[in-house]
């Protein structure tokens, strides 16, 4: 036989749920669609934990891990969780309850997306590309120097895993004299070195060469344009690179300059290289944002695996 609480149980969250509705209508002003949110939130934390406004903590986190198992995105458990959370504020708020039992409950965090791969061969076939590109003897002397500048910011950035941002706005001395640097004010102003290979220096050297012989070498910047920053906007690179991305034969729509400082972070790790030293080459301030590259590796690996292994195919 049901108990007197259990029978008017419902009844009572029902009428609390309504109240709490009514406060974010009447004191937020929230819309039709989202008081329906709401709704919906709530009552199916209800159905599951069978229970709403004497819900426990645990009731909360069994909650949550039933909406992953359902398949539900990291974005939708959270918004559910803030719809607990408000209602619970709610009530705590009027006296009706005197904790919040989704105080201590963690929001879902969305599962960090991986960098897209280019691999080591598909740089070289676009900086062949390039080379042949700006190597063409029938060039004007004005397309010429636009071919080694988009030869020498590849060169560049896959050299130096530069942001695009800094890449673009490089002062003109940059990497000047043969010096085996480039010093680089990043992110908050902190400043940083990135080594020089001998392919950044001669790209750099012989776009040089070519911009004095035209009399373009009074800009400050080293790659100057007609824009309002005074040098080439990262919409321009991005636009060069992804032409000539398609005529290497590479997919245009996957490759990008953040792609290419992708390719420099894990290339370096994949060839040995420390993770604290790549951290410092990107100019990351927290490790944890380097060591994403170190999941791509472990995915690549696990692709290899699955693709080569003469077991990959079996059932365990």
């Amino acid at each position: 036989m049901e108990s007197a609480s259990s029978v008017t149980r419902p009844v009572r969250d029902s009428a609390l749920q309504e109240a709490f509705l009514e406060m974010l209508s009447a004191e937020r002003g929230a819309s039709a669609n989202t008081l329906a949110a709401y709704r919906r939130d709530l009552d199916d934390f209800r159905v599951q934990a069978g229970r709403l406004a004497a819900a426990t903590a645990t009731d909360v986190r069994l909650y949550l891990s039933g909406l992953a198992g359902r398949g539900l995105a990291a974005t939708s458990q959270a918004r559910r969780l803030s719809a607990l959370r408000q209602f619970f504020r709610f009530l705590l708020s009027e006296g009706i309850r005197g904790d919040d039992p989704t105080a201590t409950t963690e929001r879902p965090k969305p599962r960090r997306s991986l960098p897209r791969i280019l691999s080591v061969a598909d740089v070289d076939r676009l900086l062949e590309a390039l080379r042949r590109q700006a190597d063409q003897g029938n060039l004007t002397p004005n397309r010429r120097l636009a071919a080694l500048r988009l030869l020498t910011l590849v060169e560049l950035l896959y050299a130096t895993g530069l942001r695009v941002s800094e890449l673009v706005s490089l002062p003109a001395a940059a990497g000047r004299g043969g010096r085996p640097f480039i010093a680089v004010t990043g992110k908050g102003g902190r400043e940083r070195l990135v080594p020089l290979n001998n392919a950044a220096h001669a790209a750099l050297e012989d776009y040089r060469a070519v911009r004095a012989a035209l009399g373009r070498a009074g800009s400050k910047w080293l790659f100057p344009a007609d824009s309002d920053a005074g040098h080439l906007t990262r919409q321009a690179f991005a636009r060069d690179l992804k032409a000539v991305a398609a005529r290497a034969g590479l997919d245009a729509a996957k490759l990008s300059p953040h792609v290419l400082r992708h390719a420099f972070a894990t290339h370096l790790l994949s060839g040995g290289a420390d993770l604290r030293v790549v951290q410092t080459l990107l100019g990351h301030a927290d490790i944890s944002t380097t060591q994403i590259y170190t999941h791509v590796l472990d995915e690549r690996l696990k692709q290899l695996v699955n693709e080569h292994h003469p077991l990959a195919d079996q059932n365990g």
